[in-house]
Formats: C-alpha cells, structure tokens, sequence
C-alpha cells in the first residue's frame, strides 16, 4: 500500500494531505481549527479525510495532533492550546471512517517527516522543533522516534526557563515557549508598539494602526524588510531559542537541530541569533561539537507528511 493520508491539527488549523511512500504530497486540503469545539475538530478532520478520499485510494489514515498523546497512540491526553482532555480521538475518527487511524504527537509527526524525507536527512539523533503558536518537539534518538514510557517525551516548549515567569497554557509559568514562539513574537511587538510608538512606526502602519492587529505575519514582513523594531524582536525570540536548544543539547547530545513552525519560516531572521546563542551558551563549549541548526525542509507539510508514513507503517 503505497498511498496514506495524513492531518495535521495545529493551533489555528487542520490540514491533511495524500501522501505517497516517498513523501510526496499529492492532493492537500486546509481548514482552520475550531479550537473551541473539540466534537467539530472530529467532523472537521472526517469532513477533509473523506474529501480526499473520493480522488485517490488511501486507506491509512495518520493524525498529528497539538497535545499529549497516550502510548497506545489513541487518546490525546492533553491540548494546552485546544480543548482536549483524555479524548480518545483514534477510536471517535476511526469508527466514522471505518480505517485504521494512528494518532501522534504533532511535532513527533514533523519531527519524523522531516528525519524521513527531509532537512533531518537520516541524521540518527536529532531534534525537530516546531516554533509557531508553541514549541513543539520531536526526538529521533538511534534512527526511531523517541516517545518516552508514556508517550509524552518531546515537549521541551514546557521546560521552565524563567521561574515564576510568564504563565502558560500547561499551567505552569515560565515554560521556554512563552519566551521564544509565535506568541512571544508578536507580544514582544505589541510591547514595542505599545511602549515606543517611533521605533514602531512600520509595524503600525501595517497593521493599520491597530496595536492589536500586529500579528506573525506582519512582524516577519517588516523584519524581512529591515524594520529595526521588527528585526529586534525576531533577535529576542532567537536568543530564547538558542538558550534552550543549549540546555536540549546538555541532555540529549544531538547531532542536529531542525527547526520548523510558522516562526521558524523566517529562517536566518531566527537561526542567526539562535546559533550565536546556543554556541556561546552551551557546556563545555569549546572542547565539544556543535550540532548543526538547519531550517526545516519540508515546510507546513513536514507534520502531514510525516503521520502518514506514521500510519503507513503501523
């Protein structure tokens, strides 16, 4: 069986694709998440999968969802950015399509998507972050995808780098995510809107004026552009970002940084500060290798593509 369908449910959107066994994606649909609703998140993804169906034979059905996922690979324990709490979303879209559904992590999807067909190249010990509304992990670790005793390994966004910090949405406060993320992005850029207009006169203007208006998209056009307040925030997020994947490294040893997500799209906007950081801050630099921090290949479709080669494979 060559073909699968894989979705990938994020923060602000679903998206699915036909996958083929060389990761190629050859049919795609996208919607936006209705995150408030977890029963028409199912009626959503059954909606799409069905959609793609009646144009290509695809049985497997792979599912990458933002949250904790059990070991059984079945029930999404937990969704800090959506409404999931021990729901058992294999078994509720498997019995409305009458396939085989498996249900992972959505950075693990990514992660393996891009170990599998791209910017991870086989690399054995890596890491895939996914930097957009969150942070989103996923650990290869000897050529297989690490998902600790209980299925929640991965999840570096929650490690708690400011103590007493800002608060998440896992609870705590001060979690890696709330400083280096979408979010902290465009919070970073609302402080600078907010607090020195002058200096924030190009995001302003392209957000019509609206502080609240400003969001990723607005701020990575203005810092592609060069605007000086833009390209300050993207240096904030970055150095947040090399500062963790320094204490990852301390632990883990990988061979390789991917970095993926909405965020990471920017590329050297956020790379550049990430490595300068990571290297100035991890132990034992100096008499130790450096992993490479290389941008994600696969783009938006690393997490879709990956959780049909998840299904594919059983």
């Amino acid at each position: 069986m060559t073909l699968a369908i894989g979705v990938d449910i994020g923060g602000t959107k679903v998206a699915a694709g036909v996958v083929d066994a060389n990761g190629v994606v050859l049919a795609r649909i996208r919607r936006r998440t209705p995150s408030s609703d977890p029963e028409h998140i199912v009626d959503v993804i059954v909606e799409i999968v069905r959609q793609l169906r009646t144009a290509h034979d695809a049985v497997p059905v792979g599912i990458g969802a933002a949250g904790y996922i059990d070991v059984d690979r079945s029930t999404v324990l937990f969704a800090p950015n959506l409404v999931w709490r021990n729901t058992p979303l294999r078994a509720q879209v498997s019995e409305r399509l009458g396939a085989d559904v498996v249900v992972e992590n959505d950075a693990n999807a990514a992660a393996w998507g891009e170990y599998r067909f791209g910017a991870g190249e086989l690399q054995p010990d890596l890491v895939c972050l996914t930097v957009g509304t969150g942070i989103g992990g996923g650990l290869i670790m000897n050529g297989a995808l690490h998902r600790g005793r209980f299925g929640i390994a991965g999840e570096p966004g929650h490690m708690r780098v400011v103590p007493g910090g800002r608060l998440c949405g896992c609870g705590n406060y001060g979690c890696w995510e709330q400083y280096s993320s979408g979010s902290a992005l465009v919070r970073a850029a609302r402080e600078v809107a907010t607090e020195r207009k002058d200096d924030a006169k190009r995001l302003l203007a392209m957000a019509g004026g609206v502080i609240d208006a400003i969001d990723g998209p607005i701020v990575t056009r203005a810092a592609q552009e060069g605007d000086p307040a833009a390209m300050d925030c993207f240096d904030e997020v970055g150095r947040w970002l090399g500062q963790g994947m320094a204490d990852v490294a301390s632990i883990l040893d990988p061979g390789r940084f991917v970095i993926g997500g909405g965020v990471g799209d920017a590329g050297e906007l956020l790379l550049t500060p990430a490595r300068e950081t990571f290297s100035h801050s991890l132990s034992g630099r100096g008499y130790r290798p450096l992993a490479d921090i290389v941008p994600a290949r696969l783009g938006s479709d690393a997490g879709l593509i990956g959780a049909a080669d998840l299904a594919r494979s059983g």
